[in-house]
């Protein structure tokens, strides 16, 4: 039998030099392990400016090998998937893909669209596979200093071939796919330790930072309520590696240390980054979606992302639980991990992130804060509804709002613990900053640790912006109401969507 066709979507906005490293990489993997199978790309873009996604074009021309068919699904393309459906239909998946707007569609909007759009391009029969890859992923992962590239194509294509597998999900290695405000208490903890190594030292003493690499801690270990999700947390604090070669003064270290610290406004642990021996588990049933790196069986997939104009994070642990529940075997978790970097080496931070807005000294992450929380209370409930048949046995909307309303408060009091936990460890930090040994005085990483310091008190501290605005009673009311309203149109939606494939479905 012939190997499947592979379309490969990246969802992009506003991110050409982490899209060219993305496609440099899928390049070097098509030249180790060539495929027998066409291999395609789809660029779904979400850049505002007509600019930015005209770069995004040509690095795509410039980075695919020669007839490799290269497809753009722009603001345009996005536009006439919406005009090709009629106007109640497209009322029924409002919350699918979106709305006929001018603000950026978001990443899940964007794939859900992506399916619209292959729908409409490759016939019914075609032996299709769906591979979703972000745009800050690389097609390789890295153990110690060196890089190795799986064979995903071919893997995933024998995958297919033999199995009734609808949904495979790999994992990614390399940088934590949550937002810093789930990070900071691990992060402090780290940091804390770091500093303590440092107290009996003088400056200009032999830096502290190079222990032996440590074994592999869960892969989740840079979360801060791993509880949540069954994960135990690590014993210790985990012991920060200084990336500087050759002899060096404890005082390089620190700079180093202090230096790396605004990346973790992107996402980027600096201690706790994922090994790939974290994710080393052969095949298995899975339970969540790495909404960067799973593959469908197309070309007709009915499994869109669920939720997705809410903008909340999780939406692939979401889709997980329900595809658990209706898919059972038939959807997998597959030893294929991508590399994930959220900063650009050369900038220091990431291309585009939505949802971090630097000020001057001030970043703000409350957005980010509220999308976590409310992502967590979805993902949580959805968990519970599945308990209770949800989706496919009905749900009293009485009996979804009270499994909503009781997992919300739980949710509640945990973050307001986990938020007097890194208080504490805020103040721990602050103190030592205040009075530091007299040997560090007056050092110079100091006045930048300082800064990040006040940075994450502003966002993450017991009144921090993020918690300010989840704890708000009109707001909580508010999303709670958004979400159960959600929860009741997804049976609706998932016959809304087989309608939009078969009306948009190419012969």
């Amino acid at each position: 039998m012939t190997e499947h066709a592979v379309l490969i979507v990246i969802p992009v906005a506003d991110r050409p030099r982490q899209l060219a490293e993305c496609l440099a990489s899928l390049a070097r993997l098509r030249a180790h392990h060539p495929y027998g199978g066409r291999v395609e790309l789809l660029i779904a873009d979400d850049s505002l400016e007509p600019a930015a996604a005209a770069e995004h074009r040509a690095v795509a021309a410039a980075q695919c090998a020669p007839g490799m068919t290269v497809h753009h699904l722009d603001r345009g393309a996005q536009h006439a998937l919406h005009a090709a459906l009629p106007p109640a239909l497209r009322e029924r998946l409002a919350g699918v893909i979106g709305v006929d707007a001018d603000g950026r569609q978001g990443a899940s909007v964007l794939r859900n669209l992506a399916l619209l759009w292959i729908a409409r391009h490759y016939s019914a029969s075609e032996r299709l596979l769906i591979w979703f890859v972000d745009s800050d992923e690389r097609f390789q992962l890295e153990a110690g200093t060196d890089e190795v590239q799986p064979d995903y194509l071919g893997a995933f294509d024998r995958l297919f071939a033999d199995s009734a597998v609808q949904v495979a999900t790999g994992k990614v290695v390399g940088d934590p796919p949550v937002a810093p405000a789930v990070m900071a208490g691990t992060l402090l903890e780290d940091l804390t330790a770091a500093l303590e190594r440092l107290t009996p030292l003088a400056p200009d003493q032999p830096c502290p930072f190079h222990d032996p690499p440590a074994p592999a801690v869960a892969e989740a270990a840079y979360h801060d309520m791993l509880d949540l999700f069954g994960y135990r947390p690590p014993v210790a604090a985990q012991a920060w590696s200084c990336p500087l070669c050759g002899p060096h003064a404890a005082l390089a270290g620190l700079a180093a240390l202090v230096e790396a610290l605004p990346r973790f406004f992107d996402g980027v642990h600096p201690t706790r980054a994922i090994a790939p021996a974290a994710t080393a588990a052969g095949v298995q049933p899975a339970r969540t979606v790495y909404t960067g790196n799973y593959v469908l069986r197309g070309p007709r997939p009915a499994w869109f992302i669920p939720f997705a104009a809410l903008g909340l994070r999780m939406a692939g642990p979401a889709l997980g639980r329900l595809l658990r529940t209706v898919l059972g075997p038939r959807f997998i978790s597959v030893p294929l991990p991508l590399q994930h970097g959220r900063a650009l080496a050369a900038l220091g931070r990431s291309e585009c992130r939505p949802g971090v807005e630097r000020l001057g000294e001030v970043v703000e992450l409350a957005a980010e804060f509220e999308r976590q929380y409310w992502g967590d209370v979805l993902l949580f409930t959805v968990e519970a509804l599945t308990a209770q048949g949800y989706p496919e046995a009905h749900v009293p909307a009485a009996a979804l709002r009270h499994t909503l309303e009781a997992v919300e408060a739980r949710l509640y009091a945990r973050y307001a613990a986990q938020q007097q936990v890194v208080g504490a460890r805020l103040a721990a930090l602050r103190g030592w900053l205040a009075d530091p040994p007299a040997a560090w005085r007056g050092a110079q990483p100091l006045v930048a640790l300082d800064l990040f310091a006040r940075q994450l008190a502003h966002n993450f501290g017991p009144t921090g912006s993020g918690w300010r605005r989840v704890h708000a009673p009109e707001a909580r009311a508010s999303w709670r109401a958004r979400l159960a309203a959600a929860l009741a149109d997804y049976p609706g939606q998932r016959r809304a969507w087989a309608e939009a494939l078969a009306r948009l479905g190419a012969a």
